[in-house]
């Protein structure tokens, strides 16, 4: 995919100036293809599950797809590799040119949020990639989720070129081109169905487990300590329901949420976890053999749905229901329920305890 390929040479370096004359290609385009390989998506894969994601990235720059020549759209995108897949596997069978921005390895709708999708990127990767020497036209196809941080009338402005945004999915872009950049019913419009929804969970669910592990350790330590030493029968009679009902909640708020997320009440993901949590230990309860007593049971209630409240939260940044405003204002009310649910869930515990040792 890196092969240097070059198509004609061309002495000199981007000066940065703002002409077409002033500006000469930095370095010769890579090569790259539509073919999509078994490595490819077992890439994808490890970014959907884990924290490979945030390594896996294409070396900014221009790349031609095909034969690309002074007549061939320009498509941009984003450095994270699995957008750069995604663009030139749904480019089979044309000739383009592909500029990757350089956006630290963030995808597209992200970077844009953050700036690293942006104008002054942009402007800059014309320029020192010599677009003008590749193409004869002026225009670059960008990626509609990008447009919160482009300022179009600024690139044309500056480069003299003129961005056009695309469909939403990359799947559409060759009917797009087709006629005539021109967007078709529905390639407008942001879809989060249930298949969109679900294949985001890996990625919470993930670090959840990975922190309830240590979790499970802390909770089995707790409950089996005695004034005597450390009891496996009591650790386990405590401890086991308390990790059931901590699964059933991890599993409420980081897959049952997204999963029924526009028929679940209310527009807040934190209230949203909250209720499927809620719900999720209700059912649960019937199942689990809990200890008597009134702390078991109150402190249950105020910390499994909350903690799937809060894994819950955790999957605005991936939706298209909330901006980064509503985000920030859920936080700031949020934060401060879940450490007194904490803290009140650890005083319960601690009664608990105290009440099997015969001081309370």
């Amino acid at each position: 995919m890196k092969e240097k390929v070059k198509l004609g040479e061309k002495p000199g370096a981007c000066c940065g100036g703002s002409t077409e004359a002033q500006c000469a290609p930095r370095k010769t385009p890579f090569r790259t293809d539509s073919i999509l390989t078994r490595k490819d998506r077992l890439d994808h894969f490890r970014c959907r599950v884990g924290s490979y994601r945030m390594k896996s990235t294409v070396e900014p720059g221009l790349y031609a797809l095909g034969n690309p020549g002074q007549n061939s759209d320009v498509f941009v995108t984003a450095n994270y590799k699995m957008s750069f897949d995604i663009l030139r596997g749904s480019l089979s069978g044309m000739d383009a040119w592909i500029l990757v921005l350089d956006t630290k390895g963030i995808n597209v709708w992200c970077a844009a949020g953050k700036g690293t999708f942006g104008t002054e990127e942009l402007v800059k990767r014309i320029f020192a990639e010599g677009l003008f020497e590749k193409v004869s036209h002026r225009r670059i196809i960008l990626p509609q989720l990008g447009a919160p941080g482009i300022s179009a009338p600024d690139v044309r402005k500056q480069t003299g070129f003129r961005p056009v945004y695309g469909p939403v999915r990359a799947a559409d872009l060759k009917a797009f081109v087709a006629a005539g950049c021109k967007a078709g019913q529905g390639m407008r419009r942001v879809e989060f169905g249930l298949l969109d929804r679900l294949v985001l969970t890996p990625m919470e669910l993930r670090p959840a487990f990975k922190a309830f592990f240590l979790f499970a350790m802390i909770v089995l330590a707790l409950s089996g300590l005695l004034p005597s030493g450390i009891s496996f029968s009591s650790a386990l009679s405590l401890g086991a329901p308390i990790l059931i009902l901590g699964i059933v909640s991890i599993i409420a708020g980081a897959f049952i949420t997204p999963a029924l997320l526009p028929y679940i009440p209310f527009r807040s993901f934190a209230v949203k976890g909250w209720l499927a949590g809620l719900v999720s230990l209700i059912m649960a309860w019937a199942f689990v053999t809990v200890p008597e007593g009134v702390a078991f049971k109150a402190m249950s209630f105020i910390f499994f749905p909350l903690a799937s409240s809060y894994l819950a939260l955790q999957f605005t940044g991936s939706t298209t229901y909330t901006g980064m405003s509503g985000v920030a204002r859920e936080l700031k009310i949020s934060i401060p329920v879940y450490t007194a649910g904490v803290l009140i869930s650890s005083v319960l515990f601690i009664a608990l305890k105290l009440g099997q040792w015969g001081i309370l």
